[in-house]
């Protein structure tokens, strides 16, 4: 299914859901724990879900594991204490977090994961195509140096979406027999971090031609040391967050963001668990939410 089909799905979910949960006597109790909640990718989850659960009249509890898998252990034992139904999962750790996904299935709760999957009995995973992601970022940079010179891919935190966009950014390219990758280096998807990396990265390969961040707060970060250095040299990452398409759209080094689509995550994880409470034969294992090429061309009125 497409996004667009996607979206008409949730929405179709939410109109029958509400009038049942209107009846009903009991509130719905919607949990979500998010790896992190200082990135704008999920604060604009959050919102999305908080608009969902007022049209819904449903409570919600939410929590910041901080990148701490046994924090969101802890959160996950606190929101069962409090009789949530369902449990939105954006993991910290995909491997470390199956202990909780188990006890929340044995207390009756339909977990699903968003953006990033689960181990254990996950009933639902709705994330983005993140290794299209990394692809079409690299093939879009690999193609704006007209197949020829040096790169460098920014790293992250090696949770599975950034895996798999480092893994889709090398196959696209390995389709370009001009493109030499010189060095991969992580930059922790964090703004500071990113710039010290990326400017080490510059002063130690003089010849450096482009640089694949895995998210848009690295970019800033190596934007922020291209722009300091003088040098010529292109950048694109994976995200589609605000500052990023901005500087995008200003004509600056940072040319290119694959922007992923948070709020229609977790609208459409939250859908799958609706149509599963409510009676659903039939709910995916997995939904992949599309992802978008946004350039300089499109960048003018793009938002998540």
């Amino acid at each position: 299914m497409t996004k667009t089909t996607l979206g008409a799905a949730a929405l179709a979910a939410f109109a029958l859901a509400a009038p049942a949960l209107a009846d009903s006597d009991d509130t719905l109790k919607i949990g979500m724990t998010f790896q992190e909640l200082n990135n704008p990718y999920f604060v604009s989850m959050q919102e999305a879900l908080m608009e969902a659960a007022e049209d819904l009249g449903a409570e919600v509890v939410v929590t910041d594991a901080g990148h701490d898998v046994a924090k969101q252990i802890s959160d996950v034992e606190d929101m069962l204490q409090q009789d949530i139904d369902i449990l939105l999962l954006n993991p910290t750790d995909s491997a470390g977090i199956e202990a909780a996904v188990h006890m929340a299935k044995a207390q009756g709760v339909i977990v699903v994961a968003v953006d990033a999957n689960a181990n254990g009995p996950v009933d639902t995973f709705v994330g983005s195509k993140n290794r299209d992601a990394g692809y079409q970022s690299c093939k879009y940079l690999a193609e704006s140096l007209d197949g020829e010179g040096q790169v460098a891919i920014l790293d992250g935190i090696p949770v599975v979406p950034i895996l798999q966009r480092v893994e889709g950014c090398t196959a696209a390219l390995e389709e370009f027999p001009g493109i030499e990758l010189v060095t991969t280096q992580n930059g922790r998807q964090d703004r500071s971090v990113a710039l010290g990396v990326v400017e080490n990265m510059i002063q130690s390969y003089p010849d450096l031609a482009g640089v694949f961040s895995v998210n848009d707060g690295g970019a800033m970060g190596a934007l922020a040391a291209i722009q300091g250095s003088g040098r010529d040299i292109k950048l694109t990452s994976v995200d589609g967050a605000p500052e990023a398409v901005e500087a995008i759209a200003k004509g600056t080094p940072f040319i290119e963001t694959t922007a992923q689509f948070p709020r229609d995550q977790v609208r459409v994880g939250l859908a799958m668990a609706l149509a599963q409470k409510w009676g659903a034969r039939v709910v995916p294992k997995e939904v992949p939410i599309d992802v978008a090429v946004v350039d300089a061309e499109n960048a003018e009125g793009f938002s998540w």
